[in-house]
């Protein structure tokens, strides 16, 4: 009961908090007037002060209650945890619901191993294609080398062709004429003539 003349107040709750280091802990902060109460449920079922698999402490100061409960076994996946706080001016609860610290160990092992094969299937395409590299860049330079060496010889007849044709096109050279010299004439000694005279006597 509360002193005559006090204020009386519902019960609310003022902090509350979970952390996981051995075991599994989870307090509650209550304040009201009168002190209010606390009290833990774990699956919809009332903790026993000696439990087991569970610990629970309690401290009151004025108008404050403060409860801690420790799990000392890792609770099932989906269990609820409920903390209670309660006087006659009205009742506050909270409910947590609690994860399998296993499960969460499998999901953090996993993950970090799908961050590992990441990493390192990262670093190894890296250094495939630095590898590659120079192979692809010698390939490209032969399939260059032999597309220029096609080209030049696609190129080369018909170079001939229009050389040979240009030759053929360029006038020849006059040539010099040479002047024969007329024969020089030859004089031809006259026969002697013979007389008419000695025709007839040898006739």
């Amino acid at each position: 009961m509360a002193p005559p003349g006090l204020r009386l107040a519902p019960t609310r709750l003022l902090d509350s908090s979970c952390s996981l280091k051995k075991t599994l802990q989870c307090s509650c902060s209550f304040r009201g007037t009168p002190t209010p109460s606390v009290r833990w449920r774990v699956g919809g079922a009332p903790v026993v002060m000696n439990h087991t698999g569970f610990r629970v402490t309690s401290t009151t100061l004025g108008p404050w209650a403060n409860s801690t409960i420790h799990l000392t076994k890792p609770p099932e996946t989906g269990t609820s945890l409920l903390c209670e706080g309660r006087n006659p001016e009205g009742t506050h609860t909270l409910t947590i619901l609690l994860k399998s610290g296993r499960s969460s160990l499998v999901a953090q092992t996993f993950m970090k191993g799908l961050i590992r094969g990441v990493f390192y299937g990262a670093i190894g395409v890296t250094l495939l294609f630095l590898c590659l590299v120079p192979l692809i860049a010698k390939h490209i330079r032969m399939k260059q080398a032999k597309k220029i060496a096609a080209m030049k010889a696609e190129k080369s007849p018909k170079i001939r062709a229009r050389q040979g044709l240009t030759m053929s096109l360029r006038p020849r050279e006059p040539g010099k004429s040479r002047v024969t010299p007329p024969p020089e004439p030859r004089i031809l000694d006259p026969l002697p003539q013979t007389s008419s005279k000695n025709r007839i006597n040898r006739s």
